[in-house]
């Protein structure tokens, strides 16, 4: 197996201003360049040609007049015929620090992206969850001897270095995610086991809803703080706002008055559910204004005071937080107060006047699942069984769909398909990550959009494309997708998600030779790749019932990387049970050799045609993607005899998975 592969610049400093998959990035860049400025044809290359190329950078928020006035003004003396790739990072630095100087907005936490422009990390953010880490993991039989972590130290980014930790957190935050079985736990690990390690953990938190931005395995073996700390951040928000949904906290339908109103809790995002609930409690304790963030608006601690006053009476104490008129002891009494009633600290006296959101968030979420002070005496309670009832039908799909078009990097981080795909924008922006170029954005109206035929021309315009790359669409119109017809909107979304898949297997020329793949190609090289192995298991369809017991796709990770699976952790798939402990196993070793895949261990148990597709293609890429001995020696997929080559094992810590590429498979 070949050894980790990274970018190195030689001056320290310049290396850690970036990750590896920037250093790809900006090196590809450059070597477009030179390859232009070698070029006779082009005449000399000038600063401007300098300029204009940069503008290819989509980091660079500058114009190109900006750009080439800040390269005369700093770089006039430079010899851009010898620029050499260290020239080019500092010129990129800094035009990036002039572009930042602008001014930027920030996104929500979610969607934030898991890089900075100055690469700087909080302390205060780290010690909180180095603390959470710490409550959360403390009795973990592996990570014990490694804790506590002194939260005043770096010693959080050296432990994170094997992937165990990071992996374990994801299991809290959601349960069940990752089988421990898979997950490499030996006192020392080599490189490759770590890379696993790191492969596991990226694939996982994208599987839970992390949006990763510029992070690769690599990153996470170095330790890079910023890198690690977004990671984490990110998990542990996923856990707290775990309950903050109608689903999980029926109560939260005691917020609206009837079931429209129901129907709009149900589609905001857990943060906006949280600032209602806050409101509504307020308002309880008859304060006139209302919190529309976690920051600005809770810095001087009134509305803390009046929340946890009617949460928690019987922990009130003399001073009153707001009987003191310094802000800093203000919020000393709030914390105390909340002490008081068992919950943790997220958060210092400083962070609340200082109005972190992410600490703030992170406090008021844990709040709510202490105690929300909802009633039990339940209205709209026949409503909700009806839209619960329907959402078991289609919940899983739903998740699958959504996780998958959030793992694409589109604007906008959807919190429910249902709801917002109906203006037809984020459609649009997926159907232009699938298919570049396809979508007319002269005719796209962007959100936001009040007027309601506006969002009928976005959805047409989806329909008219779907019918252009042979989707079935017949007698669907624009206009379901705006009034959120359910079971049109999943039957458009699998068939672009199954396009996708298509597509990125066809565009592996050097094994499809351009040629158009079907579901049979994809089922033809599984049942090869497994009697090729030397086994007799087969799959006659992807709805074939003999799938439940996982036995065909362990033969099937086996055959592919024979060192993936541990046969002496595998059931005979007999029984529930069995099948369930295989098919969570499948789906974590999986994701451990580098396949983004959003099923669940219940699609495999019950044999979901659609998820069965999508977890063999999954494999079939990631087989066929990676180099083989040769590069060059694989045959062309053939539907009848589907002969394939065998690739030789060859896994490093360039980990095209988890990295934001055009070519990636995300399923």
């Amino acid at each position: 197996m070949a050894g980790f592969v990274g970018i190195v610049v030689s001056d320290p400093w310049l290396q850690n201003q970036f990750t590896q998959v920037e250093l790809r990035s900006l090196k590809s860049h450059f070597l477009s360049i030179q390859k232009s400025r070698s070029d006779p044809k082009n005449g000399d290359f000038t600063l401007k040609d300098l300029s204009l190329a940069m503008g290819n950078l989509k980091t660079l928020s500058l114009s190109e007049d900006e750009r080439t006035r800040f390269l005369e003004e700093n770089f006039s003396g430079l010899e851009i015929q010898q620029l050499e790739f260290e020239q080019f990072l500092r010129i990129y630095l800094k035009m990036q620090g002039k572009a930042g100087s602008k001014g930027s907005t920030t996104s929500a936490f979610l969607k934030a992206a898991t890089t900075t422009l100055l690469h700087t990390i909080s302390e205060s953010e780290k010690s909180a969850y180095v603390n959470h880490i710490n409550s959360y993991l403390a009795e973990d039989e592996f990570l014990r001897k490694y804790l506590p972590i002194d939260p005043l130290t770096d010693d959080l980014f050296e432990i994170s270095k094997d992937g165990v930790l990071l992996c374990k957190l994801i299991n809290v935050a959601v349960p069940g995610t990752i089988d421990e079985r898979a997950i490499n736990t030996k006192n020392l690990l080599n490189p490759w086991e770590k890379n696993e390690n790191h492969t596991l953990c990226l694939n996982s938190a994208k599987a839970i809803g992390c949006t990763l931005v510029n992070i690769g395995t690599l990153d996470l073996a170095e330790g890079r703080p910023h890198l690690v700390l977004g990671l984490i951040s990110q998990i542990i928000k996923i856990q707290l706002l775990a309950d903050v949904n109608l689903k999980k906290t029926p109560q939260l339908v005691e917020l609206v008055g009837n079931s429209q109103d129901i129907e709009e809790l149900m589609s905001l995002s857990p943060e906006k559910i949280l600032l209602r609930w806050m409101n509504f409690q307020l308002k309880k304790g008859g304060l006139a204004r209302q919190v529309t963030n976690f920051s600005s608006d809770i810095k001087d601690s009134e509305a803390y005071a009046c929340l946890l006053s009617v949460l928690a009476p019987e922990c009130r104490s003399k001073p009153h937080p707001m009987d003191v008129k310094d802000l800093h002891e203000r919020a000393r009494l709030v914390l105390e107060h909340a002490d008081r009633m068992g919950c943790k600290r997220y958060l210092s006296p400083k962070d609340i006047v200082d109005g972190s959101p992410n600490l703030n968030l992170a406090f008021v979420a844990h709040i709510f699942q202490k105690r929300n002070g909802l009633s039990t005496q339940m209205r709209q309670m026949s409503f909700l069984e009806s839209q619960f009832e329907d959402d078991a039908l289609v919940s899983r799909e739903e998740r699958a769909f959504r996780l998958w078009i959030n793992s694409l990097g589109i604007s906008t981080y959807i919190n429910n398909v249902f709801e917002d795909l109906r203006n037809g924008w984020l459609l649009l922006e997926a159907l232009e990550k699938v298919h570049p170029g396809i979508v007319n954005w002269r005719l796209a109206n962007k959100p936001p959009i009040k007027l309601p035929f506006r969002k009928v021309e976005n959805c047409n315009q989806v329909i008219k494309i779907g019918k252009e790359l042979k989707f079935s669409l017949v007698n669907v119109a624009g206009n379901d997708i705006v009034q959120g017809n359910k079971k049109l909107i999943l039957a458009f979304l699998w068939q672009l998600m199954r396009y996708n898949i298509l597509q990125l297997l066809k565009n592996l020329r050097f094994h499809s030779h351009g040629k158009e793949i079907t579901d049979a190609d994809i089922l033809s090289w599984a049942n090869s790749q497994v009697k090729s192995s030397g086994k007799f298991s087969r799959m006659e369809s992807f709805k074939d019932k003999s799938l439940s017991s996982g036995i065909f796709f362990l033969n099937l990770l086996s055959a592919v990387e024979p060192r993936v699976v541990n046969w002496s952790l595998i059931t005979q798939g007999e029984t529930e049970e069995e099948k369930k402990m295989n098919a969570s196993y499948i789906i974590s070793v999986a994701r451990k050799l580098g396949c983004s895949i959003f099923l669940l261990p219940e699609d495999i148990i019950e044999v979901n045609q659609k998820m069965m597709l999508t977890l063999t293609a999954s494999i079939m890429y990631w087989h066929l993607k990676r180099p083989t001995a040769s590069d060059t020696r694989s045959q062309p997929l053939d539907c009848e005899t589907a002969s394939l080559s065998e690739s030789t094992s060859n896994l490093t810590s360039d980990d095209s998975a988890s990295d934001s590429s055009a070519d990636e498979i995300t399923i």
